[in-house]
């Protein structure tokens, strides 16, 4: 007898901010499991159906449950908030399904539906911060070694990335998001903006507007997702928006005009072949490897490889005109 598990991302939780899959999905259903607050989100939902409900740690026994009601031929939506597969219920029943010998080919079908997870739903109410790269951590140690979250902490806020910190802070675990701003404030300045945001697109959503000194003082809490901006991240209106970059080539006061050295459709003149021609420059005027790998903050091995690596020719270089009419 064939069942099927649907992983379904019910979106930050207001019904507008559903897919219509995920909806379709647990129409579908002959069963829903979820956490109980999860549940409650998706309850007018739910008329008629076979429904499990659990707590915040018991993943497994979610997964376990949506496995035994498949093995019955039952259709399964296994729901979580946001997207299925960031942070959500994907990772832990497929581990569950391999232990159990599940194979794709299996008689149970599996499904991942998609959601806009909370990073996509915070950034939306709070302006554009993800306009440029970004990621997402999580400062939850139940799972994770503190020192491999501090690392990643460290190596994102250096490399000056969008961060959403997700799980910020509950109430057994409340200096995590001391030590994050601590991290945070070796590489940044105190005045980086930070948007925090609480229930986004539920009943009790709140946003508050701070800045990396003063983020640990807020509000925050597991329904809480922190974004914190980057070295040109600003708040203006009332809106958080980090540039993409475009002023860089583009005289935005001149109605978009080419900035002088940079050409539409071309990579900066500090891409990647223009940055190795400077620097390949300034190495053969006798600045050292070191010298330059701290100058532009990479690695000296990296350094050392690029200059030892063959020369290759700008093929985005413009074409001489009586080259081009032969």
């Amino acid at each position: 007898m064939s069942g099927k598990i649907m992983l379904v991302g019910i979106g930050p939780g207001s019904h507008d901010h559903m897919t219509q899959r995920a909806r379709d999905a647990i129409a579908e259903a002959d069963v829903v499991v979820g956490y109980s607050t999860y549940i409650k989100l998706v309850a007018d939902l739910l008329e008629g159906k076979e429904v499990i409900k659990k707590g915040m740690t018991e993943e497994l026994d979610r997964a376990v449950n949506a496995l035994e009601c498949a093995r019955e031929g039952k259709k399964v939506a296994l729901i979580s908030s946001g997207d299925a597969g960031v942070y959500g219920m994907a990772g832990p029943t497929y581990e569950v399904l391999f232990q159990a010998g599940w194979t794709p080919e299996s008689e149970i079908t599996v499904e991942v539906v998609p959601g806009a997870s909370a990073i996509n739903a915070c950034a939306a109410l709070v302006g554009a911060p993800l306009t440029h790269d970004f990621c997402s951590i999580s400062l939850s140690d139940l799972l994770t070694p503190w020192p491999v979250i501090a690392r990643r902490l460290d190596a994102v806020a250096a490399a000056d990335f969008v961060v959403a910190l997700y799980n910020p802070k509950s109430g057994r675990r409340t200096q995590q998001i001391v030590q994050a701003q601590q991290l945070f404030l070796r590489h940044r300045r105190l005045d980086t903006p930070v948007a925090v945001v609480k229930s986004a697109y539920r009943r009790r959503e709140r946003i508050e507007f701070t800045t990396l000194d003063k983020m640990s003082d807020c509000d925050i809490g597991m329904l809480t997702t922190v974004l914190i901006g980057n070295s040109h991240t600003f708040i203006r209106h009332g809106l958080m928006v980090t540039p993409r970059g475009y002023a860089n080539k583009y005289d935005l006061d001149d109605g978009g005009a080419t900035r002088e050295g940079e050409r539409a459709g071309r990579s900066l003149s500090t891409g990647l072949l223009g940055w190795l021609q400077n620097l390949r420059a300034d190495h053969v005027e006798g600045v050292s490897a070191a010298e330059l790998a701290q100058r532009h903050r990479l690695p000296v091995d990296y350094i050392e490889a690029v200059l030892a690596a063959p020369v290759e020719e700008d093929v985005t270089a413009p074409v001489p005109v009586e080259e081009a009419q032969e």
